[in-house]
């Protein structure tokens, strides 16, 4: 219990960490947007509105909140804006749960399903390799036997990178030359992975937005291959996308869900932008769970999403 409690601290404080720019931007501007009044009204919240629009929540997402916080200030006459946070906290957390984010504690795996294969697609430069290693990482402590599977082969550094971090992490890996057919990767991966009674099959893909036909393709002729050795899977398609680059990121969250069936999602780089706001934006325009978030450098700064956690250091105390 002691050793649980003890992480579970650990990880606060580095998500913590990890949202105070964004929080730090929130707070300052709610504040100034409070000034002078003592109760939420029409004004108070127009500037909430151009407040989270701005944090890259998103417009539909936005006012959703919006129109919730109308609601309850109708309801209950009377609202102060010291309870403003507390609403907002109300509100963000049961947004996110409609949309199917949870509160993961841990980075276990449903029952059923070894292995238990993970399709991880997303434009290069979001820090997907890293976000690859830094997960089998983590599920390498849980105790769970990790794969990895280089089919991202038309850039020579990605399967290099993936390369390094196996071998940091301590995980066997499936890559085959530069230039490789990706799909022939995927289904050597998933045969090796069967045949050495692996946990988990973690499966890189290319990080190109080229046209979305030819990126269709591409990951469904891969679905398809792997899907001769394993019917059901990939299990798992999860999307890794750059939290700052806010707006961005929801433009490449629409192109790959046309291209495949994404049903899960990581969020990089949240330690590095204030637009945080994303998370909760993405997560409710596509009706995709944020299983993922990226808070920092350390292979601990992967953390498996916990709306609770997140809605609470978002606007939580200062």
């Amino acid at each position: 219990m002691g050793i649980f409690s003890f992480f579970s601290k650990e990880k606060k404080e580095s998500l913590d960490k990890g949202l105070e720019k964004t929080k730090t931007s929130l707070f300052s501007r709610i504040a100034k947007a409070v000034v002078g009044k003592s109760t939420v009204d029409a004004e108070v919240l127009d500037n909430l509105e151009e407040i989270l629009v701005s944090s890259d929540v998103g417009v539909s997402t936005t006012l959703k909140i919006i129109k919730r916080l109308e609601d309850r200030v109708a309801k209950d006459k009377y609202v102060s804006t010291d309870e403003l946070n507390k609403l907002l906290k109300s509100e963000v957390t049961e947004l996110l749960s409609e949309n199917k984010s949870d509160s993961l504690e841990d980075f276990s795996l449903p029952p059923g399903n070894r292995p238990y294969v993970i399709m991880v697609v997303g434009v290069n430069g979001v820090g997907k390799t890293t976000t690859i290693g830094k997960l089998s990482h983590q599920f390498k402590k849980a105790g769970l036997k990790v794969m990895l599977g280089a089919a991202d082969t038309f850039r020579a550094a990605a399967v290099d990178q993936l390369d390094i971090w196996s071998k940091r992490v301590g995980v066997p890996i499936v890559k085959q030359a530069m230039g490789s057919d990706p799909a022939s990767v995927a289904f050597e991966s998933v045969q090796t992975a069967v045949s050495q009674n692996m946990d988990v099959l973690i499966i890189d893909t290319a990080g190109r937005l080229h046209n979305k036909v030819n990126l269709m393709n591409e990951l469904s002729k891969i679905k398809r291959v792997v899907q001769k050795v394993i019917p059901d899977a990939p299990h798992e398609i999860l999307l890794v996308l750059d939290a700052s680059t806010g707006q961005n990121a929801i433009e490449q969250a629409k192109q790959f869900t046309l291209a495949t069936e994404v049903n899960a999602l990581a969020l990089t780089k949240l330690d590095g932008t204030a637009k945080g706001g994303v998370v909760i934006g993405i997560s409710d325009e596509f009706k995709i769970p944020v299983k993922y978030i990226g808070v920092g450098e350390k292979m601990e700064d992967l953390q498996a999403f916990n709306k609770n956690e997140f809605v609470d250091s978002l606007f939580g105390e200062m």
